[in-house]
């Protein structure tokens, strides 16, 4: 509803059960408060099915709809309470609205995708903000936090788990990105309330923030003993120290997984909560008056409704209640209160040595908890009227009704009125609590297939006059007698119960408030310190009482606690001598301690040329000269310490901290990477089997130390990793083996492989070439494939060539066994081995053999020098007839490589080469 037209605004939908799907939705709109309702398709869209319907909390004026995704993406939005709607199209489908607290047209979206959008012109254009955002963890700036208020918040997810990102909303590029926690944190763990950011880092306990009023944080922890409980811990202003209040917090998960804590602020009470603990195996209620500093039973009545004896004596019975919040903003929920009644709550409980979901009723308590009444035997839904002067009451129940009750006198009486000629099935209750106007509507249905049907009820006529200074009445709020509550004597006015006026909503409620003396109650256990059974402060069993100041300043003393600290917002008045203040302590100089080093971002390695930020913290520090800093960022500036690193690397980074007491230091190794550009795998083509082999990667820039080298061999499934360049490898099968290295700088990996041809025994030649080969040599790999192919020959079984990168061009020339030797004529294959080397030696030194690398311009083969490859001995002599077949299969072999003719094109940096090769034998050897 709109307070200004008396604007009411309702959208109906159509689930057609077979289709499993929305199928049409219906807008209506009322200006007369509900009177009367328009429907208003025709200027929505005919054909348009609404999904959700938005009120802009700033400003009701203005509206927004979504569109249903499934036909199709937009929204509607309306600047005059849905008088006229324009539709704009979106490329997104809208999982989640979150509007800015103060500017009226700003606002976040949430995608199914996991993406956060932000419209500043009430959704008309939208902007991507951040993608792998987690769902609900994305908040609007916090006045008093955020210099700019269109900064946002952001849980975002990353492999590691979650990070907290910050960025203004229309420019959350990853430039202006802060990231103000380093590394990683908690999934879910991000919430943004008030002045607070909260975060988990690494802890395997669960925190819930309860609330965050007054600087002071109500946090429910799950610790590592507890399975569907949690312990409740106050911090003191502004949330720095934490104590416990109490222990076996009762919990449970709401419909989308959300944590529901059993913790209840009464509105209109200073300090007072209401909670559910599990005792024995038994939940109880607990009420404390002294925001959790001590906690008691709350006493049952001592009749029920129809005025029978209750016979229900603490500790052994007692009152319950459920204190769960409902999501149905329609419905009053289990326990209601109001500020505007202080000392009135109405709740749904039963009455035993447990909280129970049978045998349910409604309770009331006049005086803030310390009496209570019973007023029905069933579950009802309870609202204020009035401003809290009356009470309306409707069954909860599954069954239609079609009777509503009123009360005047706080519960004591009710009358009951009819507000439907038919029986009605209630699915909730519009209403404006806080306003003048006095209606109250009640929407449902008649059966299961019918209309909806909406009941306005004004219920002015129920009072006759507003409320004068007779009509109002004064009562003391007290805890079980103790008039003292939160250090202060407080007299609260209400209206006499049963006089039929209307409240003034601006009547002051406290008629008077009194500082009282300040006692043990008035005081909760400071960080560090429990509460024992006699009721006193003692120190934990972790913490030294005597240890480190809190706050030596430029005096030569401090104020160090007593175990005891004043509960927040507690007015009680000091007296003469307070054994409770803390008292004043000279400062003792100590060494520091606690220092800790890191990156602002946790990472532990960066690359070369980027600013790398350090963040130095010292958790306890004292200077020696009455100057102490505890928990404190000592960082030049509070962005950090800047440096830029020119090499790669692993540096050890050390920070350190010394003081007349001692000194300590804390460490870190940095990994200062560069970007692989290029991998070349150095390896011989050719490797004598059961005899190491040396493999090694050229890597381009060159690194030191900041490599991963992962060597793939002999088709292995787990590769060899290695911090070197270079491995020895033995080859056990003959055969050809492909090798690969692959080269792992930071988030990069780059590969190249070769074929290594292993055999028993070999011969090789080194080679060199004419000199003009090189003013064409554009050192590339598939240059050097294609010399080595034309010096080898047509056939790799028995003859290959490597050419070496660089300049001068030179080359190995490797002579092969034949594959299909048998281990008899071994000694055959080596000696002619050793022959077809001799001859081309022979040829070589007479420069016979040559190559034509382009018109003009022919390229010589020489012999640089015989390497002593390894033969295996053996004194087996072989038959002439024999080495003179085998020399002529050499021979021939050859010749048809001298005669081998082809063309391609190589590839260089700068231009495309085309070179024709021809070869040809010069006045071959003749065979004897």
């Amino acid at each position: 509803p709109s307070p200004s037209l008396h604007v009411i605004l309702i959208l109906t939908k159509l689930y057609d059960f077979n289709l499993g799907a929305v199928t049409e939705s219906s807008l209506w709109r009322s200006t007369d408060y509900g009177s009367t309702y328009i429907k208003l398709n025709d200027k929505v869209g005919s054909r348009t099915v609404l999904s959700y319907l938005y009120v802009c909390p700033t400003n009701k004026q203005k509206i927004m709809m979504l569109s249903d995704p499934e036909v199709e993406s937009a929204v509607l939005i309306s600047s005059d309470e849905g008088a006229s709607f324009e539709k704009h199209p979106i490329n997104f489908n809208i999982l989640s609205l979150l509007f800015h607290p103060a500017q009226e047209n700003w606002m976040l979206a949430y995608s199914h995708d996991r993406k956060l959008y932000s419209s500043m012109d009430f959704g008309r254009k939208w902007q991507l903000v951040h993608d792998n955002v987690m769902p609900g963890r994305f908040y609007w700036a916090v006045m008093g936090l955020d210099k700019e208020s269109d900064v946002v918040h952001i849980e975002t997810h990353i492999a590691k788990g979650a990070q907290y990102v910050k960025c203004r909303a229309q420019r959350c590029t990853e430039g202006n990105r802060q990231y103000l926690f380093p590394g990683h944190v908690d999934t879910n763990s991000l919430v943004v309330q008030d002045e607070y950011v909260f975060t988990q880092v690494l802890n395997h306990s669960d925190m819930h923030i309860i609330s965050t009023d007054e600087k002071q944080v109500f946090a429910a922890v799950q610790e590592w003993n507890q399975n569907n409980t949690y312990s409740l811990y106050i911090s003191d202003s502004p949330g720095v120290y934490f104590t416990l209040s109490l222990e076996n917090l009762r919990t449970s998960r709401g419909p989308a997984g959300n944590l529901l804590v059993d913790f209840y602020k009464v509105e209109g009470i200073n300090g007072m909560y209401l909670a559910n603990k599990l005792v024995d195996n038994h939940i109880k209620t607990f009420i404390t008056y002294n925001k959790g500093q001590t906690w008691a039973l709350l006493p049952a009545p001592a009749s029920d409704v129809a005025g029978n004896n209750l016979h229900c004596i603490l500790p052994f019975c007692s009152l319950h209640l459920h204190l769960e919040m409902v999501e149905n903003p329609y419905t009053s929920g289990p326990i209601t209160s109001k500020k505007s009644v202080p000392g009135i709550i109405v709740a749904t409980g039963n009455i035993g040595t447990e909280l129970s979901s049978t045998n349910l009723g409604m309770f009331i308590t006049s005086d803030a908890g310390n009496s209570w009444r019973q007023i029905f035997d069933e579950e009802y839904n309870i609202w204020f009227l009035d401003n809290g002067g009356a009470l309306l009451a409707v069954l909860h129940a599954a069954t239609p009704i079609r009777h509503l009750w009123i009360s005047l006198d706080e519960g004591k009486k009710w009358d009951r009125h009819s507000f439907s000629l038919a029986p009605l099935y209630v699915d909730g209750v519009l209403m404006e609590p806080e306003s003048d106007n006095h209606i109250i509507t009640f929407f449902g249905h008649f059966s299961h297939r019918s209309e909806w049907q909406l009941i306005k009820i004004d219920y002015k006529g129920l009072f006759s006059r507003r409320c004068m200074d007779g009509d109002y009445q004064t009562w003391h709020l007290h805890n079980k007698g103790e008039l003292c509550v939160m250090g202060e004597k407080q007299i609260f006015m209400k209206r006499r119960p049963g006089n039929r006026c209307m409240l003034a909503q601006d009547y002051s409620r406290i008629y008077s408030s009194e500082p009282c003396l300040c006692t043990a109650y008035d005081f909760e256990c400071d960080y560090g310190w429990e509460r024992q059974a006699d009721g006193k402060c003692s120190p934990a069993f972790w913490f030294n009482p005597n240890g480190a100041a809190k706050s030596c300043s430029t005096s030569q003393s401090f104020l160090n606690s007593t175990g005891y600290r004043k509960v927040l917002s507690n007015n009680c008045k000091e007296g003469g001598k307070n054994v409770y203040s803390p008292r004043r302590q000279a400062c003792r100089p100590r060494p520091p301690r606690g220092l800790r080093l890191s990156t602002s971002q946790g990472e532990l390695s960066s690359t070369v040329g980027s600013n790398v930020t350090f963040m130095v913290y010292l958790d306890d520090v004292n200077f020696g000269d009455g100057i102490k800093i505890t928990y404190s960022n000592l960082s030049r500036t509070d962005d950090g310490i800047k440096h830029i690193y020119r090499t790669t690397g692993i540096y050890r980074v050390t920070a350190s901290a010394e003081n007349s007491q001692g000194s300590d230091s804390s460490t870190l190794f940095l990994h200062i990477t560069s970007p692989v550009e290029r991998v070349y795998l150095s390896a011989p083509i050719v490797a004598i089997r059961g005899k190491e082999a040396n493999l090694t990667a050229v890597v381009w820039p060159s690194h030191t130390r900041t490599l991963t080298f992962f060597w793939w061999l002999d088709n292995s499934s787990e590769p060899i990793i290695t911090l070197e360049g270079s491995i020895s490898y033995t080859f056990h099968r003959e055969g050809k083996n492909k090798v690969t290295v692959q080269v792992a700088s930071g988030s990069t990996v780059m590969q190249d492989s070769k074929v290594i041809t292993v055999k028993e025994f070999f011969r090789s030649l080194l080679l060199s070439f004419s000199p003009a080969l090189d003013e064409h040599n554009p050192d590339i790999p598939e240059w050097r494939e294609d010399i080595g192919r034309v010096v080898s020959g047509v056939s790799e079984d028995q003859l290959l060539v490597s050419l070496y990168p660089g300049l001068p061009t030179t080359a190995e020339l490797f002579i092969l066994p034949d594959e299909h030797t048998s281990s008899e004529h071994k000694r055959r294959s080596e000696e002619a081995l050793e022959t077809i080397s001799d001859i081309f030696v022979t040829a070589l030194n007479q420069g016979l053999i040559q190559f034509e690398l382009k018109a003009d311009i022919r390229i010589i083969v020489y012999m640089t020098h015989q390497t002593l490859a390894p033969l295996v001995d053996s004194n087996t002599i072989h038959s002439g007839s024999a080495m003179l077949m085998l020399l002529t299969v050499v021979f021939v072999g050859l010749a048809a490589f001298f005669i081998y003719k082809f063309k391609r094109c190589v590839h260089s940096d700068k231009k495309v080469n085309c070179i024709e090769i021809s070869c040809k034998c010069k006045n071959p050897p003749k065979m004897n």
